[in-house]
C-alpha cells in the first residue's frame, strides 16, 4: 500500500500525536539494543504531551510533523531548538535537532530528508550558522542518514535514557548563507 506523505508546521494540539509518535518510534529503534526499563522510563519522561506542549508554546522552537494519508496519522517528526549540546567551539548562532522520529515503516521514502530540508531551510532564514545534533553511538542507520545529509562528527557526550548512560556522538552541518 502506497501512501502520502504531508509535512507541516506542528502546532498546539499536536501534543498528543507528538507524543505517541516519539514514544512509538523510540521503542521501534531501541528495542532489544537498550534496556527495556531504560526505554519506557525515558519515553514516560521524555516524550510525555506536557514536554511537546511546553515546545509548541516556546517561539525558539520549530517542530514538523510528518502525517500519512489518507488520514493524517501522524509517522514522524522533527523538533528544532537553540543547541544546548556540550561542544568545544559553541556558537550563538548554533541550532540543534532535539529530536528526529519517523516509524520504521516509512523509511526509505524520503520523509527523514523532507524533515531535514524543512529544518536546515528553517535555520538558514534564522541565520544559524549550523546546525547540530546528537545521536547515540551504535546507531548506524541514523548515522549513514545524517552523514548523507552532510553532518560530521564534532564530539561526543554522554545521554542518559532511564538508569543507564550511553555514548552519542555529535555532529554537525555547517550552514552557507543561502544565494542572495
Amino acid at each position: 500500500m502506497s501512501n502520502e506523505i504531508g509535512i507541516r508546521a506542528a502546532a498546539r494540539g499536536d501534543e498528543e500525536a507528538l507524543s505517541a509518535v516519539g514514544k512509538a518510534s523510540f521503542l521501534e529503534a531501541f528495542a532489544g539494543i537498550l534496556d527495556g526499563g531504560d526505554i519506557i522510563a525515558h519515553c514516560e519522561r521524555q516524550h510525555a504531551a506536557a514536554v511537546y506542549r511546553d515546545w509548541l508554546a516556546d517561539a525558539d522552537m520549530r517542530i514538523w510533523l510528518a502525517e500519512a494519508t489518507p488520514g493524517r496519522a501522524p509517522i514522524g517528526y522533527l523538533v528544532l531548538a537553540p543547541a544546548k549540546l556540550p561542544v568545544a567551539d559553541p556558537r550563538d548562532d548554533d541550532l540543534e535537532i532535539k529530536r528526529i522520529y519517523l516509524l520504521h515503516r516509512f523509511h526509505g521514502q524520503r520523509v527523514g530528508r523532507r524533515l531535514m530540508d524543512a529544518a536546515v531551510a528553517d535555520a538558514r532564514a534564522r541565520g544559524a550558522g549550523r546546525v547540530l545534533l546528537g545521536v547515540y553511538a551504535g546507531n548506524h542507520d541514523a548515522l549513514a542518514f545524517y552523514q548523507r545529509c552532510g553532518f560530521a562528527q564534532i564530539g561526543q557526550r554522554t545521554f542518559r535514557v532511564g538508569d543507564t548512560d550511553y555514548d552519542d556522538i555529535i555532529l554537525a552541518l555547517p550552514l552557507q548563507p543561502a544565494a542572495a
